[in-house]
C-alpha cells in the first residue's frame, strides 16, 4: 500500500491494481488516521471503487469532494468532517 502526505493536511492513498474491497479498506484506515477537517485523496483503477467509495464516504458520515476519471483510473478527494466519527467508535472519547 502506498500512502503518503501530498500537500499539507492531504493523505494520497494509491490503491491502483487492487480490486475490491482493497480499495475502500485502504480509504477507511487513511480516513482514521487523518485529522478531522484533513483531505484523503484515493487513486484506484476497480471499477467498483466508483460505487463503494461513496457508499463508504456517506457511510461514515464524511465529504466526498470530488472524483474524476482519468483513462482507466479514479481519482476521489474526500475531506474528513470535524466531528464525523468512524462507525463503531465512541464520540464522547
Amino acid at each position: 500500500m502506498s500512502v503518503q502526505p501530498a500537500d499539507a493536511g492531504v493523505i494520497v492513498v494509491d490503491a491502483r491494481g487492487h480490486r475490491c474491497p482493497v480499495p475502500s479498506l485502504r480509504l477507511r484506515r487513511a480516513l482514521e488516521a487523518c485529522l478531522a477537517g484533513g483531505e484523503v485523496e484515493l487513486m484506484a483503477d476497480d471499477p467498483l471503487a466508483r460505487i463503494d467509495v461513496p457508499h463508504l464516504v456517506r457511510t461514515l458520515g464524511y465529504q466526498l469532494i470530488s472524483s474524476e476519471v482519468r483513462g482507466a483510473e479514479l481519482i476521489f478527494k474526500i475531506r474528513k468532517a470535524p466531528g464525523a466519527t468512524t462507525v463503531g467508535e465512541d464520540p464522547s472519547n
